[in-house]
């Protein structure tokens, strides 16, 4: 073989194996959401001796422009040494961050969602052992033009009790990017969306829109500072919830 055509055939070799790579590396990142974070959570319920459940989001995703669509995955831990006994996970949406489905889980009807939220789905949890997580598949859309927050409470199956609670808390972006084909999300930020007329300035929906829903009882809460307590005032109404 002559050295001009085994130079040939070794420059296609690299090439192909460059574009290999750049595609792997491709579909790594777009479905990279960054390492998982439990930030804004907090202990509510004291939990059984032994156990100590916790949730993650995402550090980052990326909400489509054109469809608004994006996917978070919402992880429950025990990172006790007991195992849980029954528990439930509940995804709940707000604002322009609206929960469309959880893979394995249940909607939670109109009437049982906590103030202020738009979306909720129930995740029952037989048990979950010492030192186990479980992951699952949150579909969702996001109105850029709007803020969003999710919040993740982890409850007793039948939901007298919430023992951790993250959120609710933002996903958002300080610098959108409205002409691009998708927008990266980073949690913990609060969204600056454009408005029309190329305006920064979020917009005005009444008083007090960027707080919880919460009533007089919310703002001293929210004072005292445990602003994620919401879920509390409404444990009489939850018996639907237990799956």
């Amino acid at each position: 073989m002559s050295s001009r055509r085994t130079t040939a055939i070794a420059g296609s070799l690299v090439a192909a194996s460059f574009s290999t790579v750049m595609i792997l590396s491709f579909t790594a990142s777009a479905d990279d959401q960054g390492p998982g974070s439990s930030k804004g959570g907090k202990v509510m319920d004291e939990a059984p001796a032994g156990v100590k459940l916790t949730t993650l989001l995402p550090s980052k995703i990326s909400v489509d422009n054109s469809s608004q669509k994006t996917a978070i995955t919402a992880t429950v831990k025990n990172e006790g040494t007991k195992d849980s006994g029954k528990i439930q996970l509940l995804v709940v949406g707000f604002d322009g961050l609206t929960v469309k489905n959880v893979q394995g889980c249940s909607a939670i009807e109109k009437n049982n969602l906590p103030e202020g939220s738009n979306s909720g789905f129930a995740c029952p949890i037989d048990n979950l052992a010492a030192g186990k997580s479980k992951s699952y598949a949150v579909d969702a859309t996001y109105d850029l033009s709007k803020t969003g927050k999710i919040c993740l409470p982890v409850q007793t199956g039948d939901g007298k009790k919430t023992y951790w609670q993250q959120g609710p808390v933002p996903f958002g972006t300080t610098n959108p990017s409205p002409n691009a084909p998708a927008t990266p999300l980073l949690l913990g930020t609060d969204n600056k969306p454009v408005a029309p007329g190329g305006s920064n300035e979020l917009p005005k929906t009444g008083v007090g829109r960027d707080l919880l829903p919460l009533g007089a009882a919310g703002a001293s809460l929210m004072a005292a500072g445990a602003a994620g307590l919401w879920w509390s005032s409404r444990r009489p109404t939850r018996q639907g919830l237990s799956g």
